[in-house]
């Protein structure tokens, strides 16, 4: 009786934890993403909850692509500290033209990205991805062209927009991360 009685109250107390743990996930994580030319989604409360992450809106054949080999340093430098970068690829200004493929393998064997990379989605308007569409309200900011950089708090909110031309090495970006570890 005595073991069947511990046996409840852990699992409620499971449950209750589930629940609680569901409900304090930041808007701007609730949801599914499918990553970067692949059939794997993954849930973004469970992968990032928690942490600060820096989200960027990327594309392939675009003059800022070089920045990828800069937010891997970045990602590298910072990812044991509770950091990590997300890219969005979008084709939104035509500079993630062709296939996901493609864009995967720029990301993946020309820059040696290991950050994650989601599935190209648009950044705005009605097909807008859950994340940026969370940013846009948040924040009042859409990206303006490929690269844009946003600071995300561990509680879930927007506290930093960078534009393209910022570098992911930068003074101002790495003190702004810095500050939210």
């Amino acid at each position: 009786m005595k073991y069947s009685l511990l046996c409840l109250t852990v699992l409620i107390t499971s449950l209750t934890s589930s629940i609680v743990f569901a409900a304090s996930c930041p808007e701007i994580l609730n949801g599914k993403q499918r990553l970067l030319n692949s059939t794997e989604e993954i849930a973004l409360c469970d992968e990032f909850q928690g942490k600060t992450l820096l989200v960027v809106n990327t594309a392939s054949q675009c003059g800022f692509t070089p920045q990828f080999e800069q937010l891997e340093q970045l990602h590298q430098t910072y990812k044991d500290q509770g950091f990590t970068v997300i890219g969005f690829p979008s084709n939104d200004f035509r500079q993630d033209r062709g296939s996901e493929e493609k864009s995967a393998k720029i990301c993946y064997l020309d820059y040696g990205v290991t950050f994650p990379m989601m599935a190209r989605a648009s950044l705005s308007g009605s097909s807008a991805n859950p994340v940026f569409a969370e940013i846009q309200q948040q924040a009042g900011v859409t990206p303006k062209w490929n690269f844009y950089k946003f600071l995300i708090s561990k509680e879930g909110k927007v506290v930093a927009t960078f534009p393209s031309s910022t570098s992911p090495v930068s003074a101002t970006l790495k003190n702004a991360i810095e500050q939210q570890l």
